[in-house]
């Protein structure tokens, strides 16, 4: 068995006084799908951004691909490139095209050629449905594009794993079946994924595994179909029975 991709292990963190992480233990496999579930304020965003250090934590260890997240400088920059994080908001570079967007990380932190990174990013555009819209600014596109945008952005870098942090919060109910749909496309192709979601269809769906926390505490770990159907935590039966009744 190749050893797992992502590794937390005894993670805490606080806000001040605010335990917000507490002995987070969850270990993520190559090409798994793991979605982080939980009400708000359980700690599910902080975790997904310690992954790759943009929140700071006291105490455990994170290891992606075997290296342990080092605190700064050039080997957390070179691990960040490996680790895609897909935000709420969009991130884009407004000045720039979206085909440049796309581009940018590769040339600048990999070093690819102009005319290749370009190739490669009328593939991801065209994976995710926009390639049309290549030569437009950010502002031109709907938010869905601009989303779907950013996940072909991220996957220019050609990341290890992918993060995504309630990417279709701020969107609109039309447009988040867009970037829902490409996200399951990129899971059914073995991208490694770690996504922070209210979207309990997409869980069902997409989710190798089903990470339940509440209150910075990891209550349970499941499959979908699992957790969905026989809920063990009663925090957890608590969740569902408010979020499935709606």
């Amino acid at each position: 068995m190749s050893e797992p991709l992502v590794v937390l292990k005894d993670v805490n963190k606080h806000f001040g006084d605010l335990h917000v992480l507490k002995d987070i233990n969850v270990t993520v496999e190559r090409g798994e799908v793991v979605i982080l579930i939980g009400p708000s304020g359980s700690g599910k965003s902080t975790l997904c951004r310690t992954i790759n250090r943009l929140e700071t934590f006291e105490s455990g260890s994170i290891t992606i691909d075997g290296k342990e997240l080092p605190e700064e400088g050039k080997e957390l920059a070179a691990l960040r490139s490996d680790v895609g994080m897909v935000f709420q908001s969009f991130n884009l570079f407004a000045h720039k095209t979206i085909l440049e967007n796309v581009t940018l990380g590769p040339m600048k932190v990999r070093g690819i050629k102009k005319a290749e990174a370009e190739k490669r990013a009328m593939e991801l555009l065209e994976r995710v449905g926009i390639a049309h819209q290549a030569h437009k600014y950010p502002a031109q596109l709907s938010g869905g594009q601009q989303q779907r945008v950013a996940i072909a952005r991220s996957l220019a870098m050609d990341p290890k794993v992918m993060l995504f942090d309630e990417p279709t919060s701020a969107l609109d109910p039309e447009m988040i079946t867009e970037v829902l749909d490409v996200m399951v496309q990129l899971a059914k192709s073995g991208m490694t994924m770690i996504v922070v979601t209210h979207e309990m269809g997409f869980a069902r769906k997409a989710a190798d595994r089903v990470v339940f926390l509440s209150d910075g505490e990891v209550h349970e770990q499941a499959t979908p179909e699992e957790f969905f159907t026989h809920p063990k935590s009663d925090r957890a039966k608590d969740f569902l029975g408010k979020i499935l009744t709606h």
